[in-house]
């Protein structure tokens, strides 16, 4: 029997208010949504991006990244380092579909995110 072992973090996106309480009832979550960022109760960190805003290639926030996946690497960096609670998993909140391309374009094709991170 072959074992595999997947430890990124999954990733729910969802599109509404409605599935994102759904989505946090299945245990400790951070949040990733499109700013500006709701507040959220029952999450253990909530992060947001700009999705309407690209950025000047290489700009100092974000190195050329997508606003999704800067976010993304504040939340990681945020758990890592002790500065929210621990997280198993992150359910995104993107209502429009620029900022859901834009969350599975970090997913399919940004290093760090997929390093990190994995659909659910």
């Amino acid at each position: 029997m072959a074992w595999t072992v997947d430890a990124r973090i999954p990733l729910l996106l969802v599109a509404d208010a409605a599935g994102l309480a759904t989505a946090l009832a299945g245990g400790p979550a951070a949040v990733l949504a499109e700013a500006p960022a709701p507040s959220v109760p029952g999450a253990i960190a909530v992060e947001s991006f700009d999705a309407s805003l690209p950025h000047a290639m290489a700009c100092t926030c974000c190195n050329g990244r997508s606003p999704a996946a800067a976010a993304l690497d504040r939340l990681f960096l945020a758990r890592v380092r002790g500065q929210c609670g621990w997280f198993t998993r992150v359910v995104a909140l993107a209502s429009n579909p620029v900022a859901q391309a834009q969350v599975a374009a970090a997913l399919e094709g940004d290093a760090l995110t997929t390093a990190r991170f994995r659909p659910a």
